[in-house]
This record gives structure tokens, sequence and C-alpha cells, in this order.
């Protein structure tokens, strides 16, 4: 059975692919929330986290693939989006290029890198089952 993805509205696309506030809810072995601030991206189709293998957001999605987000717009913080799904699927291929990335579009210089090179980076793809917004 093949799942059909949500259609992302433009509005949402842009936050997603702009400097976005973001918040990744995961659940913790007890069932309570596990919130981090992170980076986000789209391919149009998936919500993109990029983050450490080993972190415990990772282990978290790995035991419960169930996922909540929020960004909001930097600019005017009140306008935001909030997005339900699960981890669709993750990958290596690429994600060190996709940190560098992120680090310009964020930070405006390379990614530094904390914790150092040797770190195994992880896209995380995120379908989206939920979507509310502010505005």
């Amino acid at each position: 059975m093949q799942t059909v993805l949500m259609q992302l509205p433009d509005r949402v696309l842009d936050l997603l692919r702009n400097r976005g506030i973001t918040y990744l809810a995961t659940l913790m072995p007890d069932g309570s929330p596990q919130l981090t601030q992170t980076w986000v991206d789209t391919d149009g189709e998936f919500v993109i986290i990029n983050t450490v293998d080993g972190h415990q957001k990772i282990r978290n999605i790995r035991r419960d693939p169930r996922v909540a987000v929020t960004v909001a717009d930097p600019e005017h913080p009140r306008d935001f989006v909030q997005l339900r799904g699960a981890v669709d699927h993750e990958s290596t291929e690429g994600a060190a290029e996709h940190i560098e990335m992120l680090s310009q579009r964020y930070l405006g210089q390379p990614y530094s890198w904390w914790g150092g090179r040797d770190q195994v980076r992880v896209m995380l793809f995120i379908r989206v089952d939920k979507m509310s917004t502010l505005r």
C-alpha cells in the first residue's frame, strides 16, 4: 500500500525553505515529549531535519517515528505552521553536504562541526499527516 503525501501549500514550503525558527518534538521511551530546536528544509514533499546519529531525538524516532514540527517565520514569529506526522525514512547519503547548505542558509558561514567531522549526519524525511497554521 502506497502512502499519499499531503500537498504542502506554497506558504508552508516558503517557511521550510527559509530560516524558520523550528522545533521538533519526539517521544521518549516513557511517552513524555522531547523537544529540540533545529534547522529545517524540504524537498517539496517531505519536511527534512538533519541531525547526528546517536542523538536522543534519533533514538526516539527509531523507536517511535511519530513527530510534530513547528516552524515560525523569523520576521513574524506569530506566523507559524504546526506539522504532525511521522519519519517516513532516513538517509546518510548527502547529509554532510546538506548540513553545510543549512549552515550557509541559517548562519551565512560553513558548518562548525561541533563534535568533530567524524560524526555521522542523518537526514530525517518527515511525512506530514496534519497541518495547522495561526494565520
